[in-house]
């Protein structure tokens, strides 16, 4: 297992995290996506324990907060000391029927940390991400709120989900004027069939050292190749991520093609590709099983030849858009330069 740093924090956390949304029984749409007893959660933390993972994501919302309780108990059955895990958690998504049980509001984030604390049986939170963006309140009351917590030790460091390039951007240059803390990672859909955090979001993260977390690396299961044969999955239910069918065939094709070669599956191809992508810090698997498990951890020990990793790229290509490629086209001169210190050949 590979340890990457996280962000700028000082923190080493495992290129693969062990996700928590199936833990416990959700209700609607995404009751199919989860299930998982504190039984079985016991058993799961403890093969990614001893596979070395020491990055754990979780939420408030996840399973109404069962996930977190479970999480919680598991760690303290297992016998897992505090200070050998990473443990991040989410807030911002709508928690109860009010109006303020949501968001990025001071009231909101003091009451959610201080649940999400109970419930994980622990006196702080390494990672304490907001999950989605809210146009309802200021950047500033939310990263002041996130800043006391900070300072009171009840949190370590301060993450965010699902924000476009520039509020990343904008929200960076706040804490820096107001001598607030930094976000320090995103947590993002990526994977070979999902490729759009590259036009904009993966350039912002890599200007500005922010880790990138991914969630559904296997789309739903998608890149698994199941559903090419008909098997039912919790895609049926709810088809989250969304995937474009079409151009998806060729992908699938390409993942198949290299697990062949490397007498793996292709769900171990697909996170493996994603362990190759510079800018990823952990890439969270959401699991129902050690068998699930096991056959997600093969992808640490399957290394991509150079060859093959560009089949992949090729195969999940994102069409040009604007100002994209004018930007690329613009700048292919003084790229040059940066890269090789020599001027590039006017004639070519």
């Amino acid at each position: 297992m590979r340890y990457n740093p996280l962000g700028r924090t000082g923190l080493f956390v495992s290129e693969l995290c062990l996700g928590t949304m199936t833990f416990g029984q959700s209700g609607g749409r995404y009751a199919a996506a989860s299930g998982v007893d504190q039984e079985a959660v016991n058993t799961i933390l403890r093969r990614a324990i001893d596979a070395d993972i020491n990055f754990i994501d979780t939420a408030n919302v996840y399973a109404e907060g069962q996930a977190e309780e479970i999480i919680g108990c598991a760690l303290k059955t297992v016998g897992i000391a505090r200070k050998d895990i990473v443990l991040a958690t989410k807030f911002e998504h709508v928690t109860g029927t009010g109006p303020n049980d949501g968001g990025g509001s001071r009231h909101h984030i003091i009451e959610s940390v201080q649940t999400s604390l109970k419930r994980l049986g622990t006196d702080h939170i390494d990672l304490y991400q907001m999950h989605g963006f809210d146009p309802a309140t200021p950047v500033e009351e939310t990263l002041r709120a996130l800043d006391d917590l900070v300072r009171q030790g009840l949190v370590r460091s301060i993450g965010l989900s699902n924000w476009a390039a520039w509020q990343v951007s904008k929200a960076l240059g706040i804490a820096d004027r107001l001598s607030l803390n930094r976000f320090q990672s995103y947590q993002g859909y990526y994977s070979l069939v999902g490729r759009d955090i590259e036009r904009e979001v993966v350039p912002m993260l890599e200007a500005e050292g922010l880790g990138l977390i991914v969630f559904s690396p296997l789309a739903g299961g998608y890149l698994t190749g199941k559903y090419r044969n008909g098997k039912e999955g919790r895609r049926e239910t709810i088809a989250f991520p969304p995937v474009d069918e079409a151009a998806g065939v060729g992908i699938l094709t390409a993942i198949d093609a290299v697990a062949k070669a490397h007498e793996t599956s292709m769900e171990a191809v697909a996170l493996a590709w994603l362990r190759h992508q510079p800018v990823v810090t952990s890439v969270i698997l959401g699991v129902k099983s050690i068998e699930q498990l096991d056959a997600n951890l093969a992808a640490v020990d399957l290394n991509l030849s150079e060859g093959q990793l560009q089949s992949l790229a090729e195969a999940g290509q994102l069409r040009p858009e604007y100002p994209g490629w004018m930007i690329a086209n613009a700048s292919i001169a003084r790229t040059a330069l940066l890269e090789t210190g020599r001027l590039p050949n006017p004639q070519s």
